[in-house]
């Protein structure tokens, strides 16, 4: 028997579409055909192609409701009529809305439609674009045990899907050509790097450890994926540290597998991240990130007691204290048990059982 299609509707950032590149991959081990909708020339469309996923791009305005754009507004009209038209050819059994204001026009049309769809809110706090497809989804699944505009009672935790490998951590050493001894720490910024983070983690880091990468009996070692536009600049600022390694792009796997404690970001992918691999964080949220959604993340996180969140305004006096009480063995050993209790491990599995759930109308 052929099994019917479903369209993944997502794009924005890694956070919304890596979840969605996840369930393609399980919805095909379970004989389904997947198909991907989002944002014409979008990072969706970059990674559907590397991914070898078949993508439908259209076009999407970028909702900003402090500067109301009316280009905006006709881009996202034109990108309904394209996405309706597209799903009225494929006729999907389900459309999965991943979020991220490029996923509006597939979820929205087929609502039109008629055609089920499921969402998939990845944050602590349910987005603008999500909150539009809110009254007519199906199923909401979460990555939180409580997120915020969804109600308990059409809530389903599911978790946030990863990619569910680990290295040993020496082999994971190995492949990021770090050494076996010190402690190493994870800088990451997200999918594609944080300013932010690269101009002010590594002197607050050289302050504390010196140019030997030495506190006291504790040596250190760290990794800190820049984004690759980055790179030159940042290379030149840690040319002198020899315990300070800077890259573009990281493999993410081994980092994790490696890594002793991270400084990063909130977004959602990251925090399941650190989560499935039991790393201690020290979350920055980004201010500026939709619906304030990053904080929210880092305060689950926090009140968890798998990190600490460090409000982006004070980390030069806040991120120094808290590093050093990363260091002992105890501290880290509470807070990595701490993060494995949020960790995702099973999402993706648990994400396709409610669309097949859907399907069959239970």
């Amino acid at each position: 028997m052929i099994k019917p299609t479903i369209v993944l509707s997502t794009g924005g950032t890694g956070g919304h579409i890596y979840p969605a590149v996840a369930l393609a991959r399980e919805l095909e081990a379970r004989g389904y055909a997947t198909a991907m909708i989002g944002q014409r020339g979008g990072m969706e469309e970059r990674i559907a192609q590397t991914e070898n996923l078949s993508f439908h791009g259209v076009s999407a305005g970028k909702i900003d409701r402090s500067r109301p754009d009316p280009k905006q507004v006709w881009r996202a009209a034109r990108g309904f009529g394209e996405a309706r038209a597209f799903l009225r050819r494929l006729r999907p059994a389900a459309v999965v809305g991943f979020g991220g204001f490029a996923s509006l026009p597939g979820v929205l049309s087929a609502q039109a439609l008629g055609i089920p769809t499921l969402l998939h809110e990845q944050n602590a706090r349910l987005g603008l674009t999500q909150r539009l497809a809110l009254r007519a989804a199906r199923v909401v699944t979460t990555a939180f045990d409580e997120v915020r505009g969804v109600p308990a009672a059409r809530a389903r935790k599911v978790g946030m899907p990863v990619r569910e490998a680990r290295l040993e951590r020496h082999e994971a050493l190995s492949r990021l050509n770090l050494q076996s001894g010190p402690l190493t720490v994870l800088v990451m910024g997200g999918s594609q790097g944080s300013l932010m983070l690269n101009r002010n983690v590594p002197g607050i880091l050289e302050g504390l450890f010196g140019k030997e990468g030495l506190y006291g009996d504790y040596s250190v070692q760290v990794i800190h994926a820049c984004g690759g536009r980055w790179l030159p600049e940042m290379a030149a600022r840690v040319h002198d540290l020899s315990w300070y390694k800077v890259t573009g792009y990281v493999d993410a796997v081994a980092a994790w597998s490696c890594a002793d404690f991270a400084i990063t970001r909130a977004g959602s992918s990251t925090l399941a991240e650190a989560a499935y691999h039991g790393v201690p964080l020290l979350m920055v949220p980004l201010p500026s990130a939709a619906e304030d959604h990053q904080t929210a993340n880092a305060r689950a996180v926090e009140r968890a007691g798998a990190g600490r969140m460090i409000p982006e305004a004070e980390l030069g006096s806040a991120l120094p204290q808290a590093v050093l009480e990363c260091i002992p063995q105890g501290a880290r050993t509470r807070m990595s048990e701490a993060a494995r209790s949020l960790s995702p491990a099973g999402a993706v599995q648990r994400l396709a059982d409610e669309v097949e759930r859907v399907l069959r109308g239970d």
